[in-house]
């Protein structure tokens, strides 16, 4: 039976089956790879999330004599920050002529072969969005999220809290800094950031490569391992990290055109075990069956060209990628 673009209005192009279809890749789908900080996802049913900041601080009681007026604990000063969820779409074109002569082979239907066409250009598309997601990430644990040219800033996380950035100098091009002096300070500045307020199970160590090759080549990184296991870790390219100064360093790279996803000169520390340090939200789409339902992380729909010559198929996300402590962030870099 001849192929025709009827074939769009059946329920599997439908926008609730495309949307499930592009959530559910296939197995095997190759993804950029995650960050090293886990980010925690959720939908959301606006298009804003607010992030409640408590600017109270503990004090210490000072000692009255018995009788005499007790000091006067305050309320704390609480205020609430509004983040947009930021629009990513997408869209590819589907045209009759890359269906004409499709037909089916072996069991498959008809129906079965067009949805496999249909899904490869999803998985093409979700794969640019993932890209986009994870270099949204990287932005929020640097500090700022840059648009896709690498220059435009579409979110400035000191800006928008009203604080600044803490950076510490490492000084790695000098053969006899205390490089585990240095840490430790880098350490007790992300401390004091938090106040207390989680417990810190952990350490990471997220830097760019140039960063990277200057700490394990440092001259008292080297002589610290100059003893272990036969000096195994001197031999060794140490290419997926290591541990020191109870931190584990890795390299990360990425790189989208001339867009770069971290400076190659510059190390991130990050404190483990800080709740909700790191969050995702998905913020519906602009879509009339989506309007104030949970959102959803990847969106598709699919409308008929003029005169029926194809298809066009849509692919957003809504995502709000922040890092609500990003104080307790450390800024490392090598001079």
């Amino acid at each position: 039976m001849p192929l025709t673009l009827d074939i769009f209005n059946d329920d599997a192009f439908g926008v609730t089956e495309l949307t499930a279809a592009i959530n559910n890749p296939p197995e095997g789908q190759i993804l950029p790879p995650p960050t090293p900080v886990v980010f925690d996802e959720e939908g959301i049913s606006t298009l804003t999330a607010f992030i409640e900041r408590d600017g109270d601080s503990l004090t210490l009681i000072p000692a009255t004599e018995r009788g005499a007026p007790p000091d006067v604990t305050t309320g704390g000063k609480r205020d609430a920050i509004p983040f947009e969820a930021l629009h990513l779409a997408t869209h590819a074109t589907i045209l009759a002529d890359e269906v004409q002569n499709v037909r089916a082979f072996g069991s498959e239907s008809e129906l079965e072969t067009v949805q496999a066409l249909v899904a490869k250009r999803l998985a093409r598309m979700r794969n640019r969005l993932d890209t986009t997601i994870l270099f949204h990430r990287f932005g929020a644990i640097t500090g700022k999220i840059y648009d896709a040219n690498g220059t435009t800033v579409l979110l400035d996380l000191f800006d928008r809290f009203g604080i600044a950035q803490q950076t510490s100098g490492f000084a790695l091009g000098t053969a006899d800094t205390n490089v585990a002096k240095k840490i430790r300070d880098a350490k007790r500045l992300a401390e004091d950031a938090l106040g207390g307020y989680a417990f810190i199970t952990g350490w990471d160590g997220i830097c760019g490569r140039g960063f990277y090759d200057a700490l394990v080549s440092h001259a008292k990184v080297e002589e610290a391992y100059n003893r272990w296991n036969e000096g195994a870790f001197l031999r060794s390219a140490n290419e997926s990290g290591f541990e020191f100064g109870e931190v584990s360093w890795k390299p990360y790279y990425g790189k989208v055109g001339p867009t770069l996803f971290i400076d190659p000169d510059v190390a991130y520390l990050v404190p483990r075990g800080v709740p909700d340090h790191f969050i995702t939200r998905f913020s519906p789409a602009d879509y009339w069956e989506t309007v104030n339902t949970p959102g959803l992380p990847y969106y598709a729909k699919q409308r008929l060209l003029e005169f029926d010559r194809g298809i066009q198929l849509e692919v957003q996300s809504n995502p709000l990628n922040l890092c609500t402590r990003p104080r307790a962030v450390i800024k490392l870099t090598k001079a």
